[in-house]
């Protein structure tokens, strides 16, 4: 007879059904593991053997083969532990067959029974809602998998607990959700002295999720602007905080099973590298452009990141996804996220005033920016030069607007762009393109005049051109105004020709 058990493999965010095989035959002992397992997986077997050794259970002196099925899909991680050691129980009669056949089942197992929390417990769980069968995962992952309301989730603290459960003698209880986390407290705007274009630039790009780069001296306050976003982003719709987190659940980055419905705000060092950045490894996994999906990816001394790395962003910055191709992996991951980047003028960073720049000047400065490649910068919404504050700016004492204030505007704004794509594949006024941009953000004709004559004159790219409609249509948004007017393009125009 051959006892079934179910699991999954991750396939980028996608949770892809396995299953476990059992049969135990005549022969010499042994203990055969096969259908392309890595190491971590071939290793389960020591895991189980100890486990069921804790239990007081023997090993069947028979000849032991698993298969996880389907075999040319590879299998990675030490949550196959659980699925495997219920399959050999179901074989040997020691918890009933059907029981089991009801559940995916994940988890790491520690040689004296107990349950090891492992990652993907989120996507675990909507693979088996999808099923329509219940999810057996490790206690510790328990809260987390339970967010997925339309599953069962039974989370057991060990291997001894489980089989006590499917035979009757201590019932688990239903896993509950965890809290939701709000990440602690976030920067006010209204720290923020002077630099009063900056700041409605940054409230511009929040409402409609538009890129936005930064140039400016050092201490001119790029990263002090960058940072007050997370308080003026709206929060993540349900469906938003989902889709996040079953990216945080893969990468192991979700804290006690609690859901934020706080948008990711990711700062990567210049060091990182591209797989980092991307996505890759030899598990091909979410780099930091997928972990801030639906939030900011803020890239601070933005030429300094190496050049292969910048370029990387081109194609993930329209598409919205990106595809890790690797020899032995090929994973799909979301990454729609708003691009902030923060830069110098020169590498000496005081380029704008003579009395400090570098002898090489201004050629410093052309060698430095142009570090970000044309078709790259030209995938920035808005541009802005931020100048150093006035020391009468600092030492003002009147409250500017908080980060409340703000957010109330962008929220508002935002709900006037949900209901206009409610029934669209958009969101946001970033997204729309083709036709349903010409339908939403065609200008007045004094608007399109003005327009036309910057396109000639300035010799915009396509891209460029729409850009600016997009950014009208989200400041016209803000202004509450239905038709984008000369004004709305105006301003637009002057944020995409500042560098």
């Amino acid at each position: 007879m051959v006892a079934r058990a179910y699991t999954v493999a991750f396939h980028g965010v996608e949770a892809r059904r396995v299953e476990v095989q059992c049969a135990l035959s005549a022969g010499l002992p042994a203990f055969h593991l096969v259908g392309l397992p890595d190491k971590a997986v071939s290793e389960a077997k020591e895991r189980v053997r100890a486990a069921m050794t804790s239990m007081g259970l023997a090993m069947p002196s028979k000849r032991i083969t698993v298969n996880l099925s389907p075999a040319d899909l590879p299998k990675e991680g030490p949550h196959f532990d659980l699925p495997i050691a219920l399959s050999l129980l179901a074989a040997m009669d020691v918890i009933p067959q059907d029981a089991v056949e009801g559940f995916l089942a994940m988890g790491e197992l520690s040689l004296d029974g107990s349950t090891v929390p492992v990652i993907g417990a989120l996507p675990a769980a909507m693979a088996a809602a999808e099923a329509e069968c219940g999810l057996i995962c490790p206690e510790a992952c328990g809260a987390e998998a339970a967010w997925v309301g339309a599953v069962q989730v039974l989370a057991t603290p060990s291997l001894l607990a489980i089989v006590n459960h499917f035979n009757g003698r201590a019932i688990l209880p239903a896993a509950q959700a965890g809290m939701v986390s709000d990440r602690g407290v976030v920067a006010d705007m209204a720290d923020v002295k002077g630099q009063e274009r900056a700041k409605r630039a940054l409230e511009i790009a929040a409402a409609g999720r538009h890129h936005m780069i930064m140039v400016g001296e050092p201490g001119s306050g790029k990263s002090m602007l960058a940072a007050r976003l997370p308080g003026i982003l709206p929060d993540l719709t349900p469906a938003e905080a989902l889709d996040t987190s079953m990216i945080l659940s893969l990468a192991g980055q979700i804290e006690e099973g609690g859901i934020s419905r706080r948008r990711p705000f990711r700062t990567p060092h210049h060091t990182a590298s591209m797989a980092a950045i991307v996505g890759g490894g030899r598990r091909a996994g979410p780099g930091e452009i997928s972990l801030a999906h639906n939030g900011v990816l803020f890239m601070d001394e933005f030429p300094e990141f190496p050049r292969q790395v910048l370029e990387t962003l081109r194609q993930p910055i329209e598409t919205g996804d990106v595809v890790v191709a690797r020899a032995n992996a090929h994973a799909r991951y979301p990454c729609r996220f708003m691009l902030v980047a923060a830069a110098n003028p020169c590498r000496c960073g005081y380029l704008p005033d003579p009395s400090r720049a570098c002898s090489k000047a201004p050629v410093c400065g052309q060698d430095y920016l142009g570090r970000i490649s044309g078709p790259l910068m030209d995938r920035f919404d808005i541009r802005i030069d931020v100048s150093p504050v006035a020391v009468g700016d600092l030492s003002d004492s009147t409250p500017g607007e908080s980060s409340a204030t703000v957010a109330a505007r962008i929220a508002a704004a935002r709900q006037v762009q949900a209901a206009r794509f409610a029934k669209l594949d958009a969101t946001t006024n970033a997204d729309a393109e083709g036709d349903l941009l010409d339908r939403i953000a065609t200008p007045d004709a004094a608007g399109k005049e003005l327009l036309t004559r910057v396109a000639d004159k300035h010799r915009l790219t396509a891209r460029g051109y729409h850009r600016i409609l997009r950014v009208a249509r989200t400041i016209a948004d803000l202004s509450g105004v239905e038709v984008v007017g000369r004004d709305h393009v105006a301003e637009a125009v002057a944020y995409r020709l500042a560098i």
